[in-house]
């Protein structure tokens, strides 16, 4: 499950095991569950029981080989009793490793819990304020396409475009108004003298219109080489060679005809650029109020030159805090999520597991006081104390060995001196003695040493 849920630190939790055994309530927990608690009548000796057994129990890893195999000890003269000291104290570990899980998780959830809410509350105010400043500055917003002085260059571009347009449709109408003076001026011969064709309408002219308007259209959003742009005018282009090849013919058709018969008022040809007049004046009006309109927010957009960038600027600001809450928010979500993913793995398998290997025992021979230096020192102390007995009666009962010491206890010269000769009697008396006293000698060392190597021998 590495990735999906929080993966717990093994070796902090077993550190944390080891340090909380040894506090006062799981000291006392055991005083309570091995009965040792009976044995004291006051608070002084339940202090002295407390302390006894915290400096009597002994936990150590490394055992068989192992950082993760601990060890538990506990030395007391009853041997039932400290057994039943460390069961319990295995008791004790299982127990709080499991309750302490349970409080850590049900302890993380809440704060995951009380951190989603406090994000949520807080993404909901971003969002509160970034509704009423765009509320507040409609219209001043930066869009899709860029920010103010983007909207600026295209509001600029467009006016130029415009005027453009208009520039040429007043031209073409002046065009038309002249040449119906002239007709109107030869209206008694009714003469039609030389006039332009493209100034008569045709049936393309309401097409070429449409597809102008929606050309300008298309010019507001995208540029000149945008693909819908560039097909607008590519028909626009085929339209007036249809429309220019349509006019040759009506001009060649009313040359041909007898028009001195007819006024200019049944001429089609006069009839045809009077529509074509009117619909010009229509487009010139229609541009006219365009070019007002790109002209008014351009003016616009300059007056508000220095405002338009600190809006843009608190703009992002918002989003920028708004983006940053939604992110913690998400994030919190999915940490809240991992973490209710780790409970249900906990539940299966936890992280930290402690199993028994070997079972709390006791051994045949108690552990302290170690026999062997205890009967070494006994030897040794034994030696001394016969030895410093004999040296205290040598000095409370002087015995006068040479002449030399004769001389110094009794003050006087002392001429000579006459050697004992013992008897054959007396001789193998003294030997007996000698022999008695070494065999006690060597029966001592003997036994210290049968002793000891017994025990050894059994302990093994």
């Amino acid at each position: 499950m590495r990735g999906l849920a929080i993966q717990t630190d093994v070796n902090r939790q077993v550190a944390l095991m080891s340090k909380t055994l040894f506090s006062r309530p799981n000291m006392e927990k055991l005083m309570r569950m091995t009965d040792l608690d009976l044995q004291v009548t006051n608070d002084l000796e339940k202090e002295a029981m407390l302390n006894q057994l915290r400096s009597s129990l002994r936990l150590s890893s490394g055992g068989r080989g192992s950082s993760d195999i601990y060890s538990i000890s506990f030395k007391h003269q009853d041997r039932d009793m400290a057994k039943k000291v460390v069961q319990s104290v295995i008791t004790v570990i299982v127990e709080n490793t499991l309750g302490d899980k349970r409080k850590d998780r049900v302890g993380a959830a809440q704060f995951i819990d009380e951190k989603i809410a406090d994000y949520a509350s807080r993404m909901a105010e971003a969002e509160a304020r970034l509704a009423a400043f765009k509320h507040q500055h409609v219209g001043a917003m930066p869009g899709q396409t860029g920010g103010y002085y983007q909207s600026l260059s295209t509001a600029k571009t467009q006016l130029r475009e415009a005027q453009l347009q208009l520039n040429e449709i007043s031209n073409r109408r002046r065009e038309m108004q002249r040449q119906l003076e002239d007709l109107e001026e030869d209206d008694d011969e009714f003469g039609f003298g030389e006039f332009d064709s493209p100034a008569i309408s045709s049936s393309y002219d309401s097409r070429i219109l449409s597809l102008e308007s929606k050309r300008d259209e298309l010019l507001m959003r995208y540029t000149d080489r945008h693909p819908s742009v560039m097909q607008t005018t590519s028909l626009i282009a085929e339209l007036k060679l249809d429309k220019q090849e349509e006019l040759d013919e009506l001009v060649e058709q009313a040359e041909e005809e007898d028009m001195p018969s007819m006024g200019l008022q049944t001429s089609p040809v006069y009839q045809q650029m009077r529509a074509m007049l009117s619909e010009t004046e229509a487009r010139a009006a229609e541009l006219k109020a365009r070019v007002g309109e790109y002209k008014n927010r351009v003016t616009s957009l300059e007056e508000r030159v220095d405002s338009i960038p600190k809006v843009e600027a608190e703009f992002k600001e918002l989003n920028r805090d708004y983006g940053v809450v939604s992110r913690q928010h998400t994030t919190l979500l999915q940490r809240r999520e991992s973490a209710r993913l780790s409970g249900d793995v906990a539940q299966n398998a936890s992280g930290v597991k402690f199993r028994v290997i070997d079972p709390p025992f006791v051994p045949l021979e108690p552990t302290e006081p170690d026999k062997l230096l205890l009967h070494s020192g006994a030897f040794i102390v034994a030696i001394g104390a016969g030895g410093s007995l004999a040296l205290l009666f040598s000095l409370l009962r002087p015995v006068i060995c040479n002449r030399r010491s004769l001389e110094r206890l009794a003050g006087l010269p002392v001429l000579g001196s006459v050697s004992m000769i013992a008897s054959a009697g007396e001789k193998k008396k003294a030997l007996h003695e000698k022999l008695l006293f070494a065999s006690m000698v060597l029966f001592l060392f003997l036994t210290f040493a049968g002793v000891n190597l017994g025990q050894s021998l059994l302990s093994t």
